[in-house]
């Protein structure tokens, strides 16, 4: 039996879809009652657990073979830090606790540095915790998502613009597709390493403007490419409905970006082969 958090997410859910389709038993971790009906009609056992619930996790643990976990990223906490510490002592202390032997974590790339990365420096901790248990970890650190496009396609969609929160949209950076990083962390699942190890998960290189070409095309409308001085960024959070705390996590996150220092670090490397131009006309297939 194999426990898969996130359920709901682009991540989680590829995994369970992988484990699924290979006819494995698989027990998803949702927060709503809503979300587990779906998930129980396609044969897979579904409990309405949140990850906070020490106690709740830790029965869901019980009997697992492996557990896919990863750190919720929560937009409008006005207590980031101490959210994330209560987060991972549950998740650490339910597979303590479930005797889970294996653990597979969406971690990412800037996760081997303790600070200065916003959102992912409690991935650091978190994978320093788990390996601290008698569980084997296999750490999954990918670069960007392609899929961090659909946070613009209404700006595209509705004012034609296609933001870009760098000093240049020439850049050409290396973009996954979370299909891909579910493929690797269900594959980590069904065959676990001997020994806890870190995987670096990256794939194609795209300039912004390049992205912003394709999805104009597939909008059938022009996209004025408009990149953001730092000066505007914490309005810009705001506005979107993010709060004070969280738009500094991703000011730091961005920073850390412009830095240089979101640099690849792992065990070894797996490069996912899904094309943007594929996961753009899936983003834009769906119904705004």
């Amino acid at each position: 039996m194999y426990v898969i958090s996130g359920a709901t997410g682009r991540v989680g859910s590829a995994i369970a879809d992988r484990l699924l389709e290979k006819g494995t038993p698989v027990r998803v971790l949702v927060r709503r009652p809503a979300s587990a009906q779906p998930w129980a009609d396609r044969g897979a056992e579904a409990v309405v657990v949140d990850l906070a619930d020490r106690a709740g996790l830790t029965g869901a643990l019980h009997g697992a073979s492996g557990f896919f976990t990863l750190l919720p990223f929560n937009p409008t906490t006005t207590d980031f830090r101490g959210d994330m510490t209560a987060l991972i002592s549950s998740i650490t202390g339910a597979v303590v606790e479930a005797g889970v032997p294996h653990v597979a974590l969406l971690s990412s790339v800037g996760a081997h540095l303790p600070e200065g990365t916003g959102p992912i420096a409690p991935l650091h901790h978190l994978e320093n915790a788990l390996r601290s248990t008698t569980a084997t970890v296999t750490a999954v650190r990918p670069v960007h998502f392609q899929e961090k496009v659909s946070d613009v396609l209404d700006a595209a969609r509705e004012q034609g613009i296609y933001p870009v929160f760098a000093e240049s949209a020439d850049a050409s950076v290396p973009m996954v597709a979370t299909r891909d990083v579910g493929t690797v962390l269900a594959e980590a699942l069904l065959s676990p390493p001997r020994h806890s190890e870190t995987i670096v998960l990256t794939g194609p290189a795209y300039r912004e403007r390049e992205i912003a070409e394709m999805l104009a095309r597939l909008l059938d409308r022009e996209l004025e490419v408009v990149t953001l001085p730092r000066a505007a960024w914490k309005d810009t959070f705001l506005s979107a409905g993010v709060s004070a705390e969280a738009a500094q996590m991703l000011m730091e996150l961005h920073d850390a970006g412009d830095a240089g220092r979101l640099i690849p670090h792992g065990d070894r490397t797996v490069h996912g082969k899904t094309g943007i131009e594929q996961t753009l006309a899936g983003l834009v297939a769906v119904p705004a």
